[in-house]
C-alpha cells in the first residue's frame, strides 16, 4: 500500500506570512472541482490530494458544514452556495478598473509613461481606464477613447490573443487605414506581425498611429483564461528606444501578470 503525504508539509511556504497547515489544506481541496469535474468522489479527491480518505473526509465534513462543499446524494462533492454568495460579493465589489487601478498607478510611477486599460468593442479596442507618470510630458488618452486593432500595440494583442474569427476579419480588409508613414497596411505584414507576438508575450507600437507616441502592450487574462483587456504603456516616441525597451517591457509584463491573478487567472510561471 503506498503511503499517502501531507502535501502542505512537503511544500515549502515561500511566503513571509505563516500558514495554517490545516486550513490551507481544506482550501486546496476547494481547487480540485473544475467546469470540466465539478464533482468528485472522496477517492478521486484522496488521489488529487494524496492524502488519506479519512482525512479527506474529515476535511470535507467540515466544508460540507460550512456550505462550503454539497455532499450529493451518489456521496460525491460538489462545490457548495456559500461560494456563490462570496463569488458575488467580490464580483460587485471588484470590476476591472477597480482591480487594475492599484496596479496602474504603481506602474506609472515606476515607468514615469502613462498607462491606460484597454478592452475590446467590436472591431475596435476601447480605453477603460488610464494613469498618468510623473513626467511632465504625457500622452493624454481619455477614458472612453477608441483605437483601430491593426495600428495599436493594444489592438494587436487581442487580434492574437483573442478569437480567431476576430483576426480573421480584420486580414480580410482589402484595404487597412493608414494613419502615419509607419501604420501596417498590408494584411500580409500585420499577419507576420501578429504571429510573433505570443512569443515574447508583448507588442510594440512605435509612430504607427501617431507619429510622436509609442506604446508597449501585453494581455491581461482572466478566470477563464481568455484575453479580453490589454494593459499599455504610452509616451513620447522618443522615451521608447530599443533600449528601454526591455526595461519597460519587464515592468508592464509583471503588473499584467498581477492583474490577471487578481481576476482569477491560473498563476503564470
Amino acid at each position: 500500500m503506498t503511503k499517502k503525504t501531507n502535501p502542505e508539509k512537503v511544500k515549502k511556504n515561500t511566503s513571509s506570512v505563516p500558514i495554517v497547515d490545516s486550513l490551507a489544506t481544506a482550501l486546496r481541496i476547494l481547487d480540485y472541482f473544475t467546469i470540466r469535474e465539478p464533482e468528485l468522489s472522496l477517492r478521486e479527491l484522496s488521489e488529487k490530494s494524496g492524502l488519506y480518505k479519512s482525512r479527506i473526509h474529515r476535511l470535507c465534513g467540515t466544508l460540507v458544514a460550512l456550505r462550503f462543499l454539497t455532499r450529493m446524494p451518489s456521496s460525491s462533492y460538489r462545490l457548495g452556495p456559500k461560494l456563490m454568495t462570496l463569488g458575488k460579493v467580490y464580483e460587485r465589489t471588484n470590476s476591472l478598473i477597480t482591480l487594475s487601478k492599484s496596479t496602474m498607478k504603481q506602474l506609472a510611477v515606476s515607468t514615469g509613461e502613462s498607462v491606460a486599460l484597454f478592452h475590446l468593442d467590436g472591431e475596435n479596442c476601447i480605453c477603460l481606464s488610464r494613469e498618468y507618470g510623473p513626467s511632465r510630458l504625457v500622452f493624454d488618452i481619455q477614458e472612453g477613447e477608441k483605437m483601430e486593432l491593426h495600428a495599436s500595440a493594444a489592438g494587436r494583442i487581442l487580434m492574437s490573443y483573442g478569437p480567431e474569427e476576430l483576426s480573421t476579419k480584420i486580414l480580410s480588409q482589402p484595404k487597412l487605414e493608414k494613419f502615419t508613414s509607419e501604420t501596417i497596411t498590408s494584411s500580409k505584414a500585420l499577419a507576420k506581425k501578429l504571429a510573433t507576438i505570443k512569443e515574447r508575450g508583448y507588442e510594440v507600437n512605435r509612430g504607427e498611429r501617431e507619429l510622436e507616441v509609442a506604446a508597449i502592450a501585453a494581455p491581461v487574462f482572466d478566470y477563464d483564461g481568455k484575453v479580453e483587456s490589454v494593459l499599455t504603456v504610452v509616451g513620447p516616441v522618443q522615451r521608447f528606444s530599443k533600449e528601454r525597451e526591455t526595461e519597460i517591457a519587464n515592468k508592464l509584463l509583471e503588473a499584467s501578470r498581477k492583474i490577471s491573478e487578481l481576476l482569477g487567472a491560473p498563476i503564470l510561471q
